[in-house]
């Protein structure tokens, strides 16, 4: 039911935000309700790998694009239930603790509203023409027309409560049928969701994926782009069963970090049902996404980072030995050995990948003479992303071409920003090695 991934692969692709870092859920949340916000993580944290249930959700939320929908519900009355409803008597340090007449009175007042709100939704020519949400919808309208909640509607929204009411709708609501209205809830936080997230899609332009059955071996993406950039270059790439592994060169700061983030966050998204950061895309569902860009250190286990990336490559490894097809992203791999050993093992780990079809990998390096040796391994296509050189000046255009580059200009960096004559004059300012002005 759910797409296997790691920790590392949701910090890679920044998922959550961290510190003053924002995050790609940040996106996607304008949750009016915690709950909506919590399911809304739940779901980033458990991509899909159900064809059906990912074209549901796409489908749902597609709905709600079309219908230019807004939240329903008045954030101010669903605090109110939320608090009161999510509230246990308990025991703590020998003293009980309640909820005060007046907040069991304004908690049930909150709950009226929201049956009579509910209700009121129910009969929307907006949701009832919403198939999607059919089973749902109905599910919820029995619960409307259970017994049990005829006297709570027929009590008025606006009306004020006796001190009777209050204690007998509080043993009904927060005693008997807790959990009934608990779902209710849940259905207001689904809507919540959906409507979020359509938003979000109307306001950035983000399209849907098409998605294909598992194992038919496809991955388009036209115009892909990380979604928390400004300006962004927008990047086409295609694999398939044939041009299952992407082999890409290109010099620091050419964009090669960036381009795989942009595109691992628009394969994550896409198994999520939700519309991604590109100008088409055509999937087919995977078992699993695995991506490494920040691999660090286990000082844990005493492990170097070349140590760490081997256990990286095991692991993935044992996952594909199991008959798994995996979407799989290293960034520079064997970056934590020297040279010889990181030719020789990239050679290695990408020549064995090529031979699984129904999986997909993307490898960045700068061991260009990899590349002569993979030419020989069918499946395998080179990308590279270009330097212009304006003089001494490096210039990126941050669009892959096909190819391998052995542009490397980290010295030419290292001179234009001044840093060996200010080695050479021993920093005598004690100013941090910044060119000067």
């Amino acid at each position: 039911m759910y797409l296997q991934t790691d920790v590392q692969t949701m910090e890679d692709l920044r998922l959550f935000s961290k510190g003053d870092i924002q995050g790609i859920y940040d996106i996607y949340n304008n949750a009016y309700t915690r709950g909506g916000q919590a399911i809304l993580e739940t779901m980033f944290r458990k991509p899909l790998n159900d064809r059906a249930a990912i074209q549901q959700r796409i489908n749902t939320i597609s709905a709600f694009v079309k219908t230019k929908a807004s939240f329903p519900f008045d954030g101010t009355m669903l605090d109110a239930v939320e608090k009161y409803i999510s509230f246990d008597d308990n025991q703590e340090g020998g003293a009980k603790i309640t909820l005060s007449e007046k907040e069991t009175h304004a908690g049930v007042a909150a709950v009226v509203q929201l049956f009579h709100a509910m209700r009121a939704y129910m009969s929307t020519d907006a949701l009832c023409k919403l198939k999607e949400l059919e089973v749902d919808r109905q599910a919820v309208h029995a619960l409307l027309q259970d017994p049990v909640f005829t006297p709570v509607l027929q009590e008025r929204p606006d009306a004020r409560l006796s001190f009777a009411a209050v204690t007998a709708f509080d043993v009904l609501i927060r005693r008997k049928e807790k959990q009934k209205v608990i779902r209710l809830l849940q259905f207001v936080y689904q809507i919540d969701v959906y409507i979020s997230v359509a938003q979000v899609a109307r306001q950035y332009g983000l399209v849907f994926p098409e998605v294909q059955a598992k194992g038919a071996g496809v991955l388009q993406v036209e115009g892909v782009y990380h979604p928390l950039l400004k300006n962004a270059v927008a990047n086409t790439l295609e694999m398939g069963p044939s041009r299952n592994l992407v082999f890409l060169t290109g010099a620091n700061m050419a964009g090669k970090s960036t381009f795989l983030r942009s595109f691992s966050t628009a394969v994550y998204i896409a198994h999520m049902g939700f519309p991604v950061a590109a100008a088409a895309m055509k999937f087919s569902v995977l078992d699993g996404i695995y991506t490494t860009i920040n691999l660090p250190d286990n000082l844990g286990i005493g492990a170097s980072h070349f140590y760490a990336e081997v256990l990286r490559v095991k692991k993935i490894g044992q996952e594909l030995s199991t008959g798994k097809s995996l979407f799989v992203l290293f960034d520079e791999l064997f970056r934590g050995t020297n040279v010889k050993d990181a030719l020789e093992g990239t050679i290695a780990v990408c020549g064995a990948f090529t031979n699984r079809k129904d999986s997909k990998f993307i490898i960045s390096s700068h061991i260009i003479e990899a590349a002569e040796a993979l030419k020989q391994k069918p499946g395998t296509a080179f990308y590279f992303l270009p330097t212009i050189m304006k003089g001494n000046v490096p210039e990126y255009t941050y669009t892959l071409q096909e190819g391998v580059t052995n542009d490397k200009h980290g010295m030419l960096i290292i001179n234009n920003e001044g840093v060996l004559e200010i080695l050479k004059q021993g920093n005598k300012t004690g100013k941090s090695l910044n060119k000067q002005s």
